[in-house]
């Protein structure tokens, strides 16, 4: 099975005219013999020995790839899309216009099958197995191969390394030790701590992960915290007095607090109603 049939061929990118090899693009193929064994020198009159010659090109670097290619007579108008083979030819020369090659450049992915091969033939009745015949053109008959193509794949870009990172060696550092939260060196006497501390401690060594992390760290771990001894019941032997003090605080209701504290202002009332009135008699005397 040949590479075509395998698919794993590049497809034609590019189709064109060239006088010789030294007008022939970098890249590009040149046609010099048919298939059956003649000069595949295009010219327009057998007086006239010096014509031109058929070359395409794989390089796939435009990322666009040939999908068709046909031939028209100059009274046919180009097909939509479709543009005339590249010509790269010497300053003189020319391509004969009566019938003209064209092609239709796609990008790459946005087909799966694209023309993969050209050749041609002197004789007309010479026939291609698996190809496709275009027509025939000055004299020739020109063939095409369509087929599924192999998409390049891609090529990673090389990167400078410098001395310093080559030098590095390949083994991994070691893991830093987890932080640990700080605690003061001289521990308080057991005597010193009190009940709420301790359920603070408790509570805190839940809160940390178990992994002994930094995120299980407070602000007030490592300090210190320890109550008065006025308010410490253990500490000065007053618990017993402190309990019975709060036992003999009596919880009054709103009725007892309003029979106690209650006041209708009643000799306020009674000054106010009998305020005594200024006499008028004396200033008419004095008239």
């Amino acid at each position: 099975m040949s590479l075509i049939e395998h698919g794993s061929v590049r497809p034609v990118t590019a189709v064109g005219w060239t006088s010789n090899t030294g007008t022939c693009p970098k890249g590009f193929t040149l046609i010099s013999i048919t298939e059956d064994g003649a000069a595949a020198n295009f010219t327009r009159s057998f007086a006239i020995k010096s014509g031109y010659y058929l070359c395409y090109s794989r390089e796939l670097t435009s990322g666009m790839v040939v999908s068709d290619i046909q031939l028209i007579s100059d009274k046919e108008a180009i097909p939509h899309g479709y543009s005339y083979i590249e010509e790269h030819l010497e300053p003189k020369a020319s391509v004969w216009k009566k019938k003209r090659a064209c092609m239709l450049v796609v990008p790459m992915g946005s087909v799966d099958t694209a023309v993969l091969d050209i050749k041609v033939t002197a004789k007309s009745k010479m026939m291609l197995q698996h190809y496709t015949c275009l027509g025939d053109i000055h004299g020739y008959v020109l063939w095409c191969r369509k087929g599924h193509f192999s998409s390049p794949m891609p090529k990673a870009k090389p990167r400078s390394v410098s001395l310093d990172i080559r030098r590095l060696s390949l083994e991994q550092p070691s893991a830093p030790l987890p932080l640990q939260p700080s605690r003061p060196n001289h521990p308080m006497a057991p005597n010193k701590l009190s009940h709420r501390r301790h359920s603070f401690k408790k509570q805190d060594n839940l809160d940390k992960p178990a992994d002994g992390s930094i995120q299980g760290i407070t602000a007030l771990d490592g300090v210190p915290f320890s109550l008065s001894p006025n308010f410490d019941g253990q500490a000065n032997g007053t618990a017993l007095q402190l309990n019975s003090q709060l036992h003999n605080i009596r919880i009054k209701s709103l009725q007892d607090i309003e029979n106690e504290y209650n006041y209708t202002f009643a000799t306020e009332t009674a000054a106010k109603t009998t305020r005594p009135s200024v006499a008028t008699g004396g200033a008419q005397t004095a008239q």
